[in-house]
């Protein structure tokens, strides 16, 4: 009887909130129609919107039995193993791919966060050590395969939070999302100081803060083994994540900014190295992506107030970093594309003078002038 009693109280709040969402989302669809011509409506929709997602994550705090309904998970070593992480079916590679997963996996308050972090650069930095290129390439494989990961479980981190706003709705359903927000970070306080904590940050318990750190990281570490050249073509096709980089919070604006530096310079020096043309053509079109791509974010993305993401020397080093970019790329339509982007952001951000490539627009505008009096 204890037992069935206990099943009833688990399964009743799921049965509660199963039916409501399927209403919700008709309602809300026909009710956006109207919406957009009556402002008392919108207000309606909101309070309303609010006032039920408020009360969805109510339930799990009221009903702490629904938390063990789950379906058990396998362990994530036997998953990473088995795949071998993209870095071949050697041992050290497993042995790497697997603890890389495992970085990617537990929170950065744990513990061994450092311990399984520091293994996996000592067996990154004996692999170049030996000086063989079977290591070398172990490494490059594996970092490969875990930059990938680490990219796409970012860019799936931000689609859950910010994904509204990035699909180019409407103005009603962004500040919707901005509103729900709000609600959700109000409603995490007001139940923390009386006992309960929301210990996830994505349905997956990932924080997006912590990828973009690793990113870089990874990164980094590609560099030093001889696939900065990877990391910088995956970073360049991330025009998606770029895209919902510029509704990210604050502080992941901060790290993707910092991400977007580094790859930005080594971009720089590949392009410096290339002697064959259709090496040097490849590496051109791949700085046009990242430029595309990432150059509203530095432009709009927060650069830090109390602490800046960048000091003014790293500031002033990566806008001679992009204005020697932007020289490698075509003088006509290639420069015309990049820099009205630019222009087109670093106008419309009144909080941010930062990147100036006013010298660039300046050159390329003496440069057009000269090939329409050819004509």
């Amino acid at each position: 009887m204890a037992a069935s009693a206990a099943a009833t109280a688990a399964i009743a709040p799921l049965l509660l909130r199963n039916p409501f969402p399927t209403i919700f989302m008709y309602a809300h669809q026909s009710l956006l129609n109207s919406v957009r011509k009556y402002k008392f409506l919108e207000f309606l929709l909101s309070f309303f919107i609010s006032s039920f997602l408020f009360f969805l994550r109510l339930l799990p705090s009221l009903f702490p039995t629904i938390g063990t309904i789950k379906t058990p998970k396998t362990e994530c070593y036997v998953e990473a193993t088995a795949s071998g992480g993209g870095g071949g079916d050697s041992g050290i590679s497993r042995a790497l791919s697997q603890l890389l997963s495992i970085v990617s996996d537990i929170p950065v308050c744990s513990r061994k966060y450092e311990v399984v972090r520091s293994l996996a650069e000592r067996l990154i930095d004996e692999n170049l050590q030996e000086g063989f290129e079977v290591l070398r390439e172990v490494n490059r494989k594996v970092l490969s395969a875990a930059f990938v990961r680490t990219l796409n479980r970012l860019e799936a981190v931000m689609v859950e939070q910010h994904g509204a706003a990035a699909d180019g709705c409407g103005q009603v359903e962004y500040r919707l999302n901005r509103v729900l927000r709000a609600v959700r970070s109000a409603g995490d306080v007001a139940w923390s100081r009386v006992g309960w904590r929301r210990e996830e940050v994505s349905r997956e318990g990932i924080s997006a803060e912590k990828l973009a750190a690793e990113l870089l990281w990874l990164a980094q570490q590609m560099e030093a083994c001889g696939g900065g050249e990877e990391a910088v073509c995956f970073w360049a096709s991330a025009s998606n994540l770029a895209r919902l980089a510029l509704y990210a919070e604050p502080r992941l604006q901060g790290s993707l900014v910092k991400v977007s530096a580094y790859l930005f310079k080594q971009a720089k020096e590949m392009g410096r190295e290339q002697e064959d043309e259709i090496k040097k053509d490849q590496q051109r079109q791949t700085n046009m992506k990242m430029l595309m791509s990432w150059l509203p974010l530095l432009c709009r993305g927060s650069n830090g107030t109390d602490t800046p993401v960048l000091s003014i020397n790293e500031r002033a080093e990566l806008e001679k970093v992009l204005e020697e970019i932007i020289e490698m790329l075509e003088k006509g339509e290639e420069q015309e594309k990049v820099l009205s982007l630019w222009l087109y952001h670093f106008t419309y951000c009144s909080s941010s003078d930062w990147p100036n490539l006013l010298a660039s627009y300046t050159c390329w505008c003496t440069t057009s002038r000269k090939l329409a009096l050819l004509q």
